[in-house]
C-alpha cells in the first residue's frame, strides 16, 4: 500500500511539474490565434456580447498575464462565454505558445 501511494504521489508530482514546465514558442502560435484576432487584433473593437465593452489588444501584455487569464477562463474563474469556450479548446501547450506570440508583440497592438 506504501509503494502504490508513493508512486500515485510522485505521479500528481510529475504531472504538476510538467504543466508548469510548459515553455510556449510563438513561432507555434500562428496556427493557434485565428479566434483571438478576430476581436483582439482589431483597435478600438467593442464586443456586444454578452455586452457591450472595448476588447483589449493583447499585443505586447505579458506572457504571465496572458497565460493566467486564458487558465482562469478555462477554468470557469472569469466568466465570458465566448473566451471561456476558447480558452477550454485549448491545451497548455497552446496557451503557453499564444502568450509567448503575444507578448512579443508591440505595445503599440495595445492602444
Amino acid at each position: 500500500m506504501k509503494k502504490l501511494l508513493a508512486v500515485l504521489v510522485l505521479g500528481a508530482c510529475a504531472g504538476a511539474a510538467s504543466a508548469a514546465d510548459v515553455v510556449g514558442n510563438p513561432k507555434a502560435a500562428p496556427a493557434k490565434i485565428e479566434m483571438c484576432i478576430g476581436c483582439h487584433g482589431i483597435p478600438g473593437y467593442k464586443s456586444a456580447f454578452p455586452e457591450v465593452y472595448q476588447v483589449p489588444m493583447i499585443g505586447g501584455q505579458s506572457a504571465k498575464y496572458i497565460e493566467a487569464a486564458l487558465h482562469a477562463y478555462k477554468k470557469g474563474d472569469r466568466k465570458h462565454p465566448s473566451m471561456r469556450g476558447i480558452a477550454a479548446s485549448l491545451s497548455d501547450q497552446d496557451i503557453a505558445d499564444v502568450a509567448a506570440y503575444y507578448a512579443q508583440q508591440s505595445a503599440q497592438n495595445r492602444k
